[in-house]
């Protein structure tokens, strides 16, 4: 079963509550620029709470109480759903499916599953098979439409070889390059849609 589509700011913040039970402030400070999570992926403080309504709304969170605020005003404290729970796992298995989403989510991915102690292998075995089959489908693509698609199509080539090159330097530093898949000679791949 496939997680819901959901924005990344709203997977941010599901995970987030899988870490612990927390209220809007708190969730606005580590997703500012300069917080904990906001240094991969920042979402500004109105954004935060507009999306903390969509997390409530596709049943991954819910209100769990009220705690005093340091200012006077209550603060509504939310906590993961057990649904919730449950699809925040499967996204952080799931492999980015769009190499111009590489830098932002894959690397909240791996920052929540370190964050969680869990262990990021499989996920980037996954994401390396995947950018594996993306290096070959756009190396293996033709230049008959406009112009600009020769361009398009040699850049997504490149920021995708960077990506398998990036998670080949993970998988090793992790010990984990071991079932390295042995990339497809071009003859041998059935024509695909490349991931964009």
């Amino acid at each position: 079963m496939k997680p819901p589509p959901l924005a990344l700011g709203a997977w941010a913040i599901a995970a987030l509550l899988c870490e612990g039970d927390a209220h809007g402030w708190k969730l606005v400070r580590a997703l500012a620029p300069g917080g904990e999570i906001g240094r991969v992926w920042s979402i500004r403080r109105a954004v935060v709470y507009r999306t903390i309504e969509q997390v409530i709304d596709a049943g991954l969170a819910e209100r769990a109480g009220v705690e005093p605020g340091s200012r006077g005003s209550p603060r509504t404290l939310l906590r993961p759903t057990r649904s919730g729970r449950q699809a925040v796992a499967r996204w952080l298995a799931e492999p980015v499916a769009h190499v111009r989403d590489l830098r932002s989510e894959l690397l909240l991915k791996l920052l929540f599953t370190e964050r969680s102690g869990g262990d990021p292998t499989p996920l980037l075995r996954a994401q390396r098979a995947r950018l594996t089959e993306a290096v070959t489908a756009f190396e293996g693509g033709s230049s008959d439409g406009q112009p600009f698609d020769a361009t398009l199509r040699a850049f997504r080539s490149e920021t995708a070889s960077a990506g398998l090159r990036f998670v080949e330097r993970e998988l090793g530093r992790r010990g984990g390059s071991r079932e390295s898949p042995t990339p497809p000679s071009r003859a041998a791949v059935a024509p695909t849609r490349p991931i964009s």
